[in-house]
């Protein structure tokens, strides 16, 4: 059996703080993010970008980037969005989604750029 990694993700220590399971592998590239941005659409989900502070990555709240992009198909518009949230507050955590109407629920939630710790 292989043996099982701890990871030293703790509260009192805001660099080692783990939001999901992409958070545990390296930072997505470019090219990464626009696979996920593209698989998101071909599930026909609506993508949707939020962001907050590093500081109260635990808190349930995150801030809405504008509104859901609802039936938005071409995937260099839902970068674009996501790039400017970043530009705008570099120093926030921001976050992909992916809302499935059908089950009416989040198909897919990834943090794709990485704010300033604390």
């Amino acid at each position: 059996m292989s043996e099982v990694m701890d990871y030293k993700s703790r509260l009192s220590d805001p660099a080692s703080r783990k939001f999901e399971t992409f958070s545990y592998l390296p930072a997505m590239s470019d090219e990464d993010i626009k696979k996920q941005v593209e698989y998101l659409i071909s599930k026909g989900w609506n993508p949707a970008i939020e962001h907050i502070e590093p500081q109260y990555l635990m808190d349930s709240y995150w801030y809405m980037w504008k509104l859901p992009m609802f039936g938005e198909t071409d995937a260099n518009v839902v970068i674009a969005e996501a790039l400017a949230c970043h530009k705008a507050n570099p120093d926030n955590h921001v976050r992909l989604i992916g809302y499935n109407n059908f089950n009416q629920s989040q198909g897919a939630s990834m943090v794709i750029y990485r704010g300033k710790t604390v």
